[in-house]
């Protein structure tokens, strides 16, 4: 970029934004640094939220965190007083990012996504106002905001509504990958009838390090400090075709929240999305996840329970009667030739002919031919509204870009 400001204050935060316009400078906004390489920002302005991070407990059962504090800072600061805000699934996420986009962790099926948490925003809006965004004041912009990304101005704090929970019961479960489809189907099954308490995901990582082979897991979380409860929710997947081992214990939420393995310089090759998770998709997607010869990252997280009981008109995140979060990811070298990445990309065509909806943290693609993935018509249509009312000259503009 051009520009790097790191504003300490809302005003200079305006003022970022205010020297963007007179120089016709591309704006993009960074908070936790944990996101992908969508949308680079070639002589522009980045506004680096860095100070912006800190956290406060209070007494009513919130927690008013700054944008740029990450997930695993928020776990801790929340562990001594008995309380949780679903997050990121390791600890290097960044608040501001995860929250504006939705916010997909270990408690979704329990209190929903984190945008279904949110009481306030402090933003600033591209003309320089500072404004706290509720269902009371700027409802509009509220609305927005939760689901919608960094379109309309550029967010300094939340204000999230806590959950009391002093410990959960979950852990790892190791499968063995050569019947993965049966134990898939097997899965599934299980959750349909689970307790919204249970949260549950696969997993499955490439080989890391040399000498290692591919892992598969369930990563597991009963939103609830009963062990005995949350043994009994868990014990169905326990028998499940291919069950290795387990690890599951009660624990502390903040335990489930790990660090990050930070992977090599590559070339991503992606595919996520959101489905009914019917045996024919089982089948294209574990045949997409074993149908190419080179490191594999992908995960299914199941939804339902609170996330779907949200009303699509409450939040932009309007998608709510889907069954699972698909994701798949393959890593090439950098320098990877056009013909390998395409055979990268094969084996996931049939899946994407089932996906009808994405979730816009997890897609790397930065151009307007994804909005119809991420919202709804009327959704979009709304969103327009508001990006027209709050940033009229599209100063907001690196992100899924609404105009």
């Amino acid at each position: 970029p051009a520009v790097i400001v790191r504003p300490r204050t809302p005003e200079q935060v305006a003022d970022a934004l205010r020297l963007a316009r007179e120089h016709a400078l591309p704006v993009s906004v960074r908070s936790g640094g944990h996101g992908a390489k969508a949308f680079p920002n070639p002589d522009g302005l980045v506004i680096d939220m860095a100070a912006f991070d800190s956290i406060e407990v209070r007494d009513d059962g919130t927690v008013r965190v700054g944008t740029a504090a990450t997930w695993g800072e928020v776990a801790d600061a929340l562990a001594p007083h008995g309380l949780v805000v679903t997050s990121g699934d390791t600890r290097d996420v960044g608040v501001g990012g995860l929250a504006l986009g939705g916010g997909m962790g270990w408690l979704i099926r329990s209190v929903g996504l984190t945008i279904d948490i949110v009481e306030s925003v402090d933003v600033v809006v591209p003309d320089g106002r500072y404004l706290t965004a509720s269902a009371d004041y700027e409802p509009e912009l509220f609305w927005a905001l939760r689901g919608g990304g960094g379109n309309f101005g550029v967010v300094t704090h939340f204000v999230f509504r806590a959950t009391k929970l002093d410990a959960v019961v979950g852990g790892h479960i190791v499968l063995a990958l050569d019947d993965l489809e049966r134990a898939l189907r097997g899965w599934r099954d299980v959750m349909r009838a689970a307790p919204d308490e249970l949260t549950t995901a696969f997993i499955a990582l490439p080989a890391m390090e040399p000498g290692t082979a591919p892992t598969a897991q369930l990563v597991v979380c009963y939103a609830g400090d009963d062990e005995v409860a949350g043994r009994a929710a868990i014990a169905p997947l326990l028998e499940l075709p291919g069950v290795v081992s387990a690890d599951i214990a009660r624990r502390p939420y903040a335990d489930l929240i790990q660090q990050a393995m930070t992977p090599p310089p590559v070339t991503m090759v992606g595919g996520h999305g959101l489905s009914d998770f019917g045996d024919d998709v089982i089948a294209d997607y574990t045949a997409a996840v074993r149908g190419f010869d080179a490191p594999t990252v992908a995960s299914i997280r199941y939804l339902g329970g609170a996330f779907s009981r949200v009303d699509p008109d409450a939040t932009a995140f309007a998608v709510r009667d889907r069954e699972v979060m698909l994701f798949r990811v393959v890593m090439l070298p950098p320098d990877a030739a056009a013909e390998f990445v395409a055979a990268a990309e094969a084996p996931w065509e049939p899946m994407r002919a089932r996906i009808t909806a994405t979730y816009g943290n997890f897609s790397e693609k930065g151009d307007p031919e994804i909005l119809p993935l991420l919202y709804p018509p009327a959704t979009l249509e709304r969103l327009r509204a508001v990006k027209r009312h709050y940033d009229p000259e599209n100063v907001l503009a690196r992100n899924h870009n609404i105009v």
